[in-house]
């Protein structure tokens, strides 16, 4: 005769009388959704016209950066980010255009240490050669919408090899 302990014992007599009462099986519990979630809307689309992207991104007490790129191919995304999550240091092989939908992304730089903090309702543009990171740093899940100019054909959307860059 096998003896279950005390705590398992009363498991068992509390379930199983519910599941033949109900007929229902216990739920097994979800996993928790990934820290980032980067879906592809859309395909990695060529133009078939020349293109040039010229950006000028001032942010302030700094002068004005211009950024040049041949956007060759983009893609848009969607990028849930959870409450806390950070991305890891990177670049982008290409420059981005963000909007943030919903929650908080705070973005930082980690040459100046500067904290740049975007809510839900503005936008903002990555020059995509720079090193950064970013973390949700609202209480709620932060959705983006991002249009990735100069996207490699396959693979990732971002390179984390070599990132040169000192520590904040």
């Amino acid at each position: 005769m096998r003896v279950l302990p005390f705590a398992a014992l009363s498991a068992a007599v509390v379930t199983l009388p519910l599941i033949a009462v109900s007929g229902a099986v216990p739920s097994v519990a979800q996993s928790a959704p990934p820290p980032i979630l980067v879906e592809e809307l859309t395909p990695r689309s060529s133009f078939p016209d020349r293109v040039s992207l010229q950006l000028r991104i001032k942010h302030d007490g700094q002068p004005t950066r211009v950024v040049r790129a041949d956007p060759s191919r983009m893609v848009v995304a969607r990028i849930t980010v959870q409450p806390g999550a950070q991305f890891p240091l990177h670049t982008h092989p290409g420059p981005v255009v963000v909007n943030v939908v919903s929650g908080e992304l705070t973005y930082v730089d980690p040459d100046s240490c500067e904290e740049r903090v975007y809510p839900a309702g503005t936008a903002f543009t990555d020059s995509g050669s720079d090193g950064h990171t970013a973390y949700g740093s609202s209480s709620q899940v932060t959705e983006l919408m991002a249009t990735f100019f100069g996207a490699p054909a396959t693979g990732p959307l971002t390179v984390r090899e070599p990132v040169q860059t000192t520590t904040c």
